[in-house]
């Protein structure tokens, strides 16, 4: 079980997209109303793709995956929204959580309205954000002037990009920004480096929001390499990249998976690098969930104990 003092913190905020942010999400649900995650809506391909042709909306499956790996198991409600349809039809290939959330998009004035109904439906206390809620698309800059357009383009580059942007340009969700801004410890990762972590970052108010905020920054290292871009990058490449998108260094600690667990023993200005046996037993692809916050819950008590402590004469 976790220890206390980590849930005495107000708010914690995750970011991101993908597996790697509902795995984060999950393990840290025991936060509830307390715990928020701020999900990337650039997806362009699976079924979410497919609505996003046809509609002018929003990336729902990165939402769908934080939503359904929240949700209280089993249950009628969970086992729908998971379902994938089957068969030679238009249907087929498409999930129906993706479905319904588009659905009750049209129905109400916002996209977080949507997201909201279904959290009440599935009796989901973390709040769960879009990065914005106006469709735009990742675009990457290659090294010989190409601009490569949508996520699925982006991931089969040859060749990490030299910049990301949107397309087009669009504002962040306040509720997102708010939350960013009071929050006690910001997650960023694991996950999609290019498709996952960094879009929401490529929105001024997210980053504006990070800058403004006192909380503690802990980047959560991927189990495997990628098959993208990305794979050419080193973990001190990626801390470059996010500190530049934001615009501050704002990262003080890594987490990262190794056999052996290995905590520095004192804080100093530069990245700490943790690491902790953080591979599931029984999905070995991903991040054990509690192991996961229990290393969040040592890093961020350890980053807290050395503030509190006095300078050195």
């Amino acid at each position: 079980m976790l220890n206390q003092p980590f849930f005495t913190i107000n708010h914690v905020v995750a970011i991101g997209g993908g597996h790697g942010l509902g795995r984060v999400l999950s393990a840290l649900s025991p936060f509830g109303t307390k715990l928020t995650g701020v999900v990337a809506t650039t997806d362009n391909g699976g079924s979410t793709g497919r609505l996003r042709q046809d509609q002018q909306t929003i990336a729902w499956g990165d939402l769908r995956n934080c939503l359904s790996q929240l949700a209280h198991r089993p249950s009628l409600g969970t086992l729908l929204f998971d379902h994938r349809f089957t068969g030679d039809n238009e249907l087929a290939g498409h999930n129906l959580g993706n479905l319904v959330l588009h659905a009750l998009d049209q129905l109400c004035v916002r996209p977080l309205e949507a997201v909201n109904l279904i959290r009440g439906i599935l009796k989901i206390d973390t709040q769960i954000i879009p990065m914005s809620e106006s469709s735009t698309h990742l675009v990457a800059l290659s090294h010989c002037g190409e601009t490569i357009f949508g996520e699925l383009n982006v991931d089969s580059m040859t060749e990490a990009p030299i910049a990301l942007s949107l397309q087009p340009e669009v504002t962040a969700t306040h509720e997102a920004c708010e939350a960013i801004k009071v929050a006690d410890l910001i997650i960023l990762g694991p996950g999609s480096f290019l498709t996952s972590v960094l879009p929401p970052l490529l929105l001024p108010e997210i980053c504006q929001s990070i800058r403004k905020s006192n909380a503690h920054v802990i980047l959560v290292d991927n189990l495997t390499a990628e098959y993208s871009p990305a794979s050419t990058f080193s973990i001190e490449d990626k801390i470059v990249w996010l500190n530049q998108l934001i615009g501050k260094a704002v990262i003080t600690d890594v987490i990262q998976h190794a056999l052996t667990p290995v905590m520095p023993n004192q804080f100093s200005d530069t990245v700490r690098f943790n690491q902790f046996n953080l591979v599931s037993k029984h999905h070995p692809g991903l991040h054990d969930k509690q192991a996961l916050a229990e290393a969040i819950n040592l890093v961020h008590q350890s980053y807290i104990s050395a503030r509190l402590s006095p300078a050195p004469c």
